[in-house]
């Protein structure tokens, strides 16, 4: 879950600070989710802030619809439609190739509002189609520790981090880019594959691949669409 957030310029209800999110690049996330789906399928992406994602997908040959609860990070997209509504609000009565849930937000700590995520990527995939989800992975729960890193010219750093409960990690990021400096709490909570499968087949979702060695992502199709599972390795 996310918390507040510090720095220059709008800052977001959940804590995301706009003016970040504009510069900070996408890490691979695009061609993760473009290799695991068919060419030029609809994304309806939840959560796309200043379309850090949304972008690259679009240059992929992906028609993206961008939800985001800020109007003004969709300000900051271009090439894809735009919807401001809140994900576990969200009623578009359409239904897409693809529903990407990306940037964590499966590891939301309060159950009742992951189920509802979940379940707006359900409501909104269609028959055949797939939900992308991007979770840290079980033994990112381990491993994680106070830490900083760069890259390209931008400054991360994970600080004050504890583990408040069995599962939880809680802590601080920090971005830096040049003299700007943003911080972002968060709690998360650990899905191991079990947990993960349990909340997705609570909305009628099955995982049909990990699509990483570390299992950070994850393909689920709806249990109704009679689609064979083809689990890849845990």
């Amino acid at each position: 879950m996310a918390g507040p957030g510090t720095g220059p310029g709008v800052i977001t209800p959940d804590g995301c600070a706009v003016d970040l999110y504009r510069v900070l690049p996408a890490m691979g996330e695009p061609e993760i989710v473009h290799g695991a789906i068919p060419a030029g399928a609809g994304i309806l992406e939840l959560g796309a802030g200043a379309g850090r994602v949304t972008h690259r997908l679009v240059a992929l040959g992906h028609p993206v619809v961008a939800v985001d609860e800020s109007a003004e990070m969709l300000a900051r997209v271009r090439g894809a439609e735009t919807v401001p509504a809140k994900i576990q609000n969200l009623r578009l009565h359409r239904r897409f190739d693809v529903v990407l849930l990306a940037s964590f937000l499966v590891n939301v700590p309060d159950r009742a509002l992951r189920r509802r995520f979940l379940t707006a990527c359900r409501d909104h995939v269609r028959a055949g189609g797939c939900v992308v989800v991007q979770r840290h992975s079980p033994g990112w729960f381990d491993e994680a520790a106070d830490g900083e890193r760069a890259t390209g010219g931008i400054v991360f750093r994970l600080r004050d981090l504890t583990r408040p409960g069995p599962g939880l990690v809680a802590a601080t990021a920090e971005y830096q880019v040049g003299e700007r400096v943003w911080t972002q709490t968060f709690t998360a909570e650990r899905l191991d594959n079990k947990a993960l499968e349990a909340a997705l087949a609570e909305v009628g979702l099955a995982v049909d691949a990990y699509l990483t060695g570390d299992g950070s992502w994850v393909r689920a199709v709806p249990v109704s669409s009679g689609r064979a599972l083809g689990r890849s390795p845990r």
